[in-house]
């Protein structure tokens, strides 16, 4: 497998590392959005969220918690926003786990989530109960 980020996590490949333990690495993104942005990876591949172990989620997602903050202070940003992108047609250009950590500040220019699309989609109430009652029913068989 010729993955960057498996790479990066076993120090095959230099990075600006910042935290590391025996199932995550953070480092920051060579191609920062904002000062800060920083990458959590599981060591353990995994393309998707849904393909990594539940304790490598938890892993990753302990690590989030305890960066953002971090980052936030050091780079004098008041908050963060924090993204998966999970899978290619999310806009996930590695295929590895990844959570970005991207310190903010009022007045960015970045915006919220759904400035990324040109618009809010209008769903009848209707579409939006039949999909919830799908949803459930679909968890409710893997139990």
């Amino acid at each position: 497998m010729n993955c960057i980020f498996c790479a990066i996590a076993a120090g095959d490949v230099p990075s600006a590392s910042l935290y590391e333990d025996g199932r995550v690495a953070a480092f920051l993104d060579i191609q920062p959005l904002a000062p800060g942005h920083a990458l959590v990876v599981p060591k353990k591949h995994a393309a998707k969220l849904e393909d990594a172990s539940p304790e490598d989620r938890r892993a990753v997602m302990d690590a989030v918690a305890m960066l953002a903050p971090i980052l936030c202070k050091e780079t004098g940003m008041p908050d963060a926003t924090i993204a998966i992108h999970n899978g290619k047609a999310a806009g996930q250009e590695v295929a590895h786990l990844h959570v970005h950590i991207v310190p903010r500040k009022p007045g960015d220019g970045a915006g919220p989530i759904h400035a990324m699309f040109p618009a809010p989609q209008k769903v009848p109430s209707e579409q939006l109960h039949d999909l919830a009652v799908r949803v459930q029913g679909a968890l409710s068989r893997r139990r």
